[in-house]
């Protein structure tokens, strides 16, 4: 019996990876990187930024720090007019019929959550930051802390995710997880082991809640 829901932040609640990649691509073109979507698929999205930045430039402290607080604050400059996803609104108007719990877990910047929550008029009662649980999807922790404030079992829950990132995520701490057509391929996704793939929370899967 379902009794939970979570849900990823970018790229789930709204569409904002095309947001993130444009931001991407000004924050590292003077670095000689161009950012198209397929680098962006393959190399930043679902990641924390310490990592994307390490990873793709060899950037560590003060340096790391501000090209990550400009990448970031370009976001939010252009992340002011979201929308939700397409039936979020209803899943969560049943949710709260149903009475069952729900929450967010994500790998974005404490700020840029807060951000994006208030654009889509949002205020989960249960909001976990990879970067205050100490380690970021894919590691399964931040689902597992989730599961825990819920006080529910994984069997109990189900998880939405858009990256295989966020994917491996759910499905390590043991929850069927859907993975969102917003970002990435299918395949990508089952890959990484969505139990089944839909296109936003419109889709005809979902009656099975």
């Amino acid at each position: 019996m379902v009794k939970a829901l979570l849900l990823d932040l970018d790229g789930t609640l709204a569409d904002t990876d095309p947001l993130h990649l444009l931001a991407w691509r000004e924050a590292l073109r003077p670095y000689g990187l161009e950012v198209d979507l397929g680098f962006y698929r393959k190399r930043i999205s679902g990641r924390l930024n310490p990592e994307i930045v390490q990873d793709l430039l060899s950037l560590e402290g003060e340096e790391a720090r501000r090209l990550i607080e400009a990448k970031e604050a370009r976001f939010r400059d252009l992340a002011k007019d979201l929308k939700p996803t397409p039936g979020l609104l209803d899943l969560l108007d049943l949710i709260q019929k149903r009475g069952l719990r729900w929450g967010v877990v994500t790998n974005a910047p404490k700020e840029n959550a807060r951000h994006v929550l208030g654009a889509l008029g949002l205020d989960p009662p249960l909001l976990v930051l990879a970067e205050e649980v100490g380690r970021g999807k894919p590691d399964p922790l931040p689902y597992q802390v989730a599961l825990k404030r819920l006080g529910v079992a994984p069997e109990e829950a189900l998880a939405f995710e858009d990256s295989p990132s966020g994917v491996k995520s759910a499905v390590g701490a043991g929850i069927r997880t859907f993975g969102l057509l917003t970002g990435h391929e299918a395949e990508a996704l089952l890959q990484a082991g969505a139990y089944r793939v839909i296109h936003d929370f419109t889709d005809s899967a979902l009656f099975l809640l």
